[in-house]
């Protein structure tokens, strides 16, 4: 692995990818896929559509798949993303070792490699090091606020992006009326007082499976409970994320 190519796909949509994508798709001598458990092939379904999109009939020669490793959701957080982290860089290494003059390596993120994704810190891990180049892709927050058609932030303010787990812990975080929440499966947002608050959610976005739900907190929790539940069962997995918005004092 000489070269390493972490390229953004966008939330779903296969028109999220750019030129810049598709050039590092076609320049790539092997693409990696992870496979996530049957609840989860339409993720790999997705990429693979990607693929025979840009490479035509040449696609699945320059694909190869790999098994990705679970999260031990047991223990210290931190010790257990650093231990999935190295596991992870493995199952790039030893897939990648397998194909034969394979030297430019490519993976397909979703959404964007710089925003709430690991890849950037399992190439830490990667030894030796390859040449790493990274292509930009649409957010899920992005994606959030096209769907429902408003601005990610009011008027010269500041916002934060952050995830269940912090909001969950820290409540709202200070000096902001803004915030973005991503990977929160047990819906923090139960937790906030809801006097004040407008939330935007989407699920599946840029799918076509897209679901958006918006409202005051108190009229909208509901429904997002309602409505992610019966998505998750109907699809066996779920992607979300939200936006709130509380009125300054």
């Amino acid at each position: 692995m000489r070269e390493l190519a972490l390229i953004g796909i966008g939330t779903g949509n296969p028109d999220h990818l750019t030129s810049q994508g598709v050039a590092a798709i076609r320049g790539a001598d092997l693409i990696l896929i992870p496979r996530k458990g049957e609840e989860k092939s339409e993720l790999a379904d997705l990429r693979y559509q990607i693929c025979a999109r840009v490479l035509g009939s040449d696609a699945r020669s320059r694909i190869a798949e790999f098994d990705m490793p679970t999260r031990d959701s047991a223990g210290d957080y931190l010790d257990g993303v650093a231990a999935w982290h190295d596991a992870v860089a493995k199952a790039w290494t030893d897939t990648a070792s397998e194909v034969p003059n394979a030297h430019k390596i490519a993976l397909l993120i979703w959404g964007d490699p710089c925003l709430f994704d690991s890849a950037l810190r399992v190439v830490e891990r990667l030894s030796p090091a390859p040449q790493v180049s990274v292509v930009p892709g649409i957010t899920a927050v992005q994606a959030l606020c096209a769907a429902h058609r408003i601005p990610l932030n009011e008027t010269g303010a500041p916002f934060i992006v952050t995830t269940g787990r912090r909001l969950r812990e820290g409540g709202w975080p200070e000096d902001v009326e803004t915030v973005a929440v991503m990977l929160d499966s047990a819906c923090a947002f139960q937790n906030l007082a809801p006097d004040g608050i407008t939330i935007w959610w989407g699920a599946y976005l840029g799918m076509a499976e897209e679901l958006i739900v918006a409202g005051t907190l108190a009229d909208a929790a509901p429904r997002i409970l309602k409505t992610r539940a019966e998505a998750r069962a109907r699809h066996g997995w779920i992607m979300d994320t939200y936006l709130l918005r509380r009125r300054p004092a």
